[in-house]
């Protein structure tokens, strides 16, 4: 009887809760059935897509009436009203020929058409992807207008806009999902390696210059949104694969994959999940620049020379030194000495591609849970956890393998029609990580320290020159040749046992003067809350919001001075935007103001005014112009940095970080001893800053110090700078964007003043004596009071140490620039596009010559595209192409010329409709000549793909 009860009772539920249900077709414009339309209840979690036919069946719960939105990527969105009950419906979807009715957040932190923002901003949707023909998404990125892509691996692409491009980019921020992904411990953005996979991305907006108003201190130079899908609209599992090689004159050709698979699935209208994972596995450029990085064209003949991607030839030591200090040892007689040339010798280092593997990697999971307590939009928790790992190449004062890198990333957001309150982690865990140069450097020394093998060097010299070697000539370069091969003997090579030995021994030790491990366990803790009164107040639209973020640095003293436990250190800001349109909507002003607060600086306001007006009847011709005062907080590498990088030391200014580092160094020459007290002295972050020489003035001195000792002396000049403080930029931009006779325009130009700009200053800080301009001569070198002249033996003795200072510099900089965009549709469907970019800035290096600006961008970028989704049936294309022009490169590690470059990239994609496969086939640089981007990292050379994507809903 139950039973029969429960039946009856099952079969009455059912009949209460039956589906209504509606079908239908949908078409193009020329009655060609659209596939893979997607069709969705509004306010309903129930949906689906068109078959291959363009017939759809769609059932829901849902009490009628249902208003049913229509969408597809490249066509007009429509929506639809529907009364009854199996009602059928034909629907005419037509293709978009404008992106300027795209829908953008970046620009106002609220949603607006892209035809309507204030400043520049563009965007990259779901279309964009598809038709990209490069070998990821992140890679496509470098088509947009205003991007300047920097590769230091084939892993690890950074991302800049308008100038000052590095690979360590501290001043551009990038967002997935609000989340900052830079690294806590270096403050830069790793390119993708914790970022989204490409079948999640829902789109991906770019904001150009300065952003401080809405967006903190980071956002100096612009931001990167990456926005993925949401479980709740984008249900279902899709999953790629791709198959290429990589062609390298250096690497030859080499294989690699990309597979990645995404699902997410809708419980019900209160709880949905989403879950990624993403792996490529590749060969990465090989790094094969062998010029000298002091002086240009020296080569590896020159005994002093060091090569960019050389490391262990930056232990360096004057011959004549070493020839004082042998006769102070009584290995050879005083009379030797005078038989040694004032020059200065390095040791014999190794290449690159002999210190890593060249394998570059990066695997990514995430997974988010969706709970909406009120069963739609109005409400909405959410719990995201992303984790990336991977192998790569960094570049910054030294070339870094990143191996086995690890960060991780966790969100709770609480999101809802008018705010949003995010909270957010990242913390991140070096691995097997490395630096090369140090690697270089003691693996050498694990088979022969520096002393006995420049020493070897000087006998062997004095050897040669005295006509003691049979076939071996009296020459100079034949004696420094004869010289190094002796002391070479016993030396590790690459692929030996030993050698093997060595470097696993060196790798896995943090210590500098044994190791080369780079340690790290830092982490950032973020959150973030805004809110809108749209509702509540009517005259305007009126936002609130702040953020909070605290650092803790953990690199166990190996990069910070961090060795007696974590350094804290946090910063704080709050907003307010006003929104507001006039003149029957025709103008629109929006007026920002930040301020912000971090532990060492003073606080600082951010204003933005912007104003846009719309003309014509139709209102298609849009103007717009702003102004915006930017800043930004030196970083934590700025401040609390303590990282020997061999041939110098980079310093951070913290007041209370200069006693924090220290470092014994070993005096050379008997009288070295006599002035410093001693066979060793201790040096501190406080001798860069308080006692020291700039390096320019040294390098002066010493060119002529030999011949002249007078005038090379009145050339040293001691170094004066503060302790770094924010740098400020006011950002002036014009803009117009219109749409007639079937093209889009968009037009801006751009005028940015800095104050204070942020760079780094290498300095020379002798062991002893006290540092002054034009420093005196003394008559009697013996003279211990003189400490003046002290500084002078000091430097002729190798008696000194270099550092790297960062500090602001007083010299205004200047950088302006405009830029071009135009799309059209021709001959039906193909789309035509192109962009121009012209970038300068004005530095007056008389006034601060030790300054390096590094502006880093090329003065003109020309890119274009032609493509046709529907090409054949089925069947699309897309041809890509992009030239720059020659430019100056400034950085750390190395200063030099980057030259002009042509790349095309194009591809061909086939979809089948009956298995919802698109295949595409596609090729990076199919030109074939190898072009830089990095000056020091790997030649960019050829890449080629095959990819399936099967999407079944």
């Amino acid at each position: 009887m139950k039973i029969k009860l429960l039946l009856t009772l099952l079969f009455f539920t059912t009949i209460c809760f039956a589906q209504n249900t509606i079908s239908g077709k949908v078409t193009g414009i020329d009655n060609q059935a659209l596939f893979g339309v997607n069709i969705k209840i509004v306010g309903d979690n129930s949906g689906t897509v068109t078959d291959i036919d363009g017939n759809f069946v769609l059932k829901s719960n849902k009490k009628l009436p249902w208003v049913i939105d229509f969408s597809s990527v490249g066509l007009e969105r429509k929506k639809m009203t529907v009364t009854t009950n199996n009602q059928k419906v034909t629907v005419l979807l037509i293709h978009e020929h404008t992106k300027l009715d795209e829908i953008v957040i970046s620009a106002s932190r609220t949603p607006e058409k892209i035809f309507e923002s204030p400043v520049t901003v563009e965007r990259m949707g779901i279309r964009d992807i598809k038709k990209s023909a490069s070998a990821t998404f992140y890679d496509g990125l470098e088509n947009m207008k205003e991007v300047q892509m920097n590769t230091s691996s084939l892993s690890f692409k950074s991302i800049n806009t308008r100038g000052f491009a590095s690979v360590a980019n501290t001043r551009f921020m990038q967002l997935v999902d609000g989340m900052d992904n830079a690294s806590p411990l270096l403050n830069f953005v790793l390119g993708n390696m914790i970022g989204i996979s490409e079948i999640d991305v829902q789109s991906v907006e770019l904001l150009p210059g300065a952003s401080s108003a809405l967006y903190g201190a980071n956002a100096f130079n612009g931001i990167l949104f990456m926005n993925s899908k949401s479980p709740f609209t984008s249900p279902g599992i899709t999953t790629y694969f791709k198959y290429g090689q990589t062609s390298q004159k250096a690497a030859g050709n080499n294989n690699f994959y990309d597979f990645g698979i995404r699902m997410a699935h809708v419980f019900d209208k209160h709880f949905a999940a989403k879950f990624n994972f993403t792996y490529m596995e590749g060969t990465d450029w090989y790094a094969t620049n062998y010029n000298d990085k002091i002086v240009p064209g020296r080569d590896r003949s020159n005994p002093n020379y060091d090569g960019i991607n050389v490391y262990g030839d930056e232990a360096t030591t004057n011959l004549k030194g070493v020839g004082n200090k042998l006769v102070a040892l009584k290995i050879i007689p005083a009379s030797a000495v005078n038989l040694l040339p004032n020059t200065n010798v390095s040791r014999t280092g190794y290449n690159e591609t002999d210190l890593t593997d060249n394998k570059a990697g990066n695997t990514k999971v995430d997974f988010s849970l969706h709970f909406r307590p009120l069963g739609d939009e109005r409400l909405e928790v959410i719990w995201q956890s992303k984790f990336g790992f991977g192998n790569a190449v960094y570049q910054g004062a030294n070339r870094y393998y990143l191996n086995n890198f690890a960060m991780q990333q966790h969100r709770l957001e609480i999101k809802g029609k008018n705010f949003f309150v995010r909270g957010y982690t990242t913390s991140e865990n070096g691995g097997n990580s490395y630096d090369m140069l140090f690697t270089g450097l003691n693996i050498n020394r694990k088979w022969k320290d520096d002393p006995t093998w420049f020493g070897q060097y000087a006998g062997a010299y004095i050897q040669a020159t005295t006509a003691q070697v049979p076939g071996v000539g009296t020459r100079p370069e034949e004696a420094h040749a004869f010289a190094r091969s002796v002391a070479d003997t016993g030396r590790f090579l690459p692929g030996t046992a030993a050698f093997n030995n060595a470097f696993n021994s060196v790798i896995n030790e943090a210590d500098v003067t044994k190791g080369s491990k780079l340690v790290d366990n830092s982490k950032i803790y973020h959150s973030d809350v805004n809110y809108n009164f749209k509702d509540a107040i009517k005259f305007a639209e009126v936002q609130v919001g702040g953020s909070y973020r605290l650092y803790q640095l953990n690199s166990f003293g190996r990069i910070y001075t961090d060795a007696d436990g974590p350094i804290n250190y946090n910063e704080y800001g709050i907003y307010s935007q006003v929104q507001k349109k006039m003149l029957e909507d025709r103008l629109k002003f929006t007026g920002s103001l930040r301020y912000d607060k971090s532990k060492n600086f003073n606080g600082n306001y951010s204003p933005r005014l912007s104003l846009l007006y719309s003309a014509g009847e139709s209102r298609k011709h849009n103007f717009r112009a702003s102004f915006q005062t930017g800043f930004r907080n030196p970083t934590t590498q700025d401040q609390y940095i303590g990282f020997n990088v061999g041939n110098a030391v980079l310093i951070g200014s913290a007041p209370d970080n200069l006693l924090r580092y220290r470092e014994t160094r070993i005096v050379n020459s008997d009288q070295g001893e006599l002035f410093a007290g001693g066979s060793t002295v201790q040096i501190t972050g406080e001798n860069a800053y308080l006692n020291s020489y700039t390096a320019a003035s040294v390098s002066a001195f010493g060119a002529i110090a030999g011949a002249n000792p007078v005038a090379g002396a009145a050339l040293l000049r001691k170094t004066d700078v503060s302790f770094v403080k924010p740098e400020t930029v006011k950002a002036f931009e014009i803009g117009y964007r219109s749409y007639f006779e079937g093209v889009s325009v968009d037009l801006n130009s751009y005028y940015n003043v800095y104050n204070n700009f942020l760079g780094t200053l290498n300095v020379i800080a002798p062991y002893y004596g006290k540092v002054e301009d034009n420093p005196s001569l003394a008559p009697d070198p013996t003279n211990l009071g003189d400490t003046s002249y002290q500084t002078l033996h000091a430097l002729q003795n190798d008696n000194f140490r270099a550092f790297q200072l960062y500090t602001n510099t007083n010299v205004e900089i200047k950088s302006f620039g405009f830029g071009v965009g135009l799309s059209k549709k021709v001959i039906s469907d193909y789309e035509l596009g192109l962009n121009y970019n012209y970038a300068e800035f004005g530095f007056d290096q008389a006034k601060d010559p030790s300054f390096e600006a590094g502006f880093n961008t090329p003065k003109h970028r020309v890119k274009m595209s032609l493509g046709n989704d529907r090409l054949l049936k089925n069947v699309g294309f897309n041809i890509s192409g992009r030239w720059n022009s020659e430019y100056l490169w400034q950085s750390t590690m190395v200063d030099g010329t980057i030259k002009s470059a042509t790349v095309v990239d194009a591809q061909v994609n086939y979809t089948i409709p009956k298995i919802r496969t698109t295949i595409k086939l596609g090729a990076s640089n199919i030109g074939g000549k190898e072009y830089t981007q990095v000056l020091g990292a790997g030649q960019i050379g050829q890449q080629y793909f095959l990819s399936f994507t099967l999407n079944p809903r």
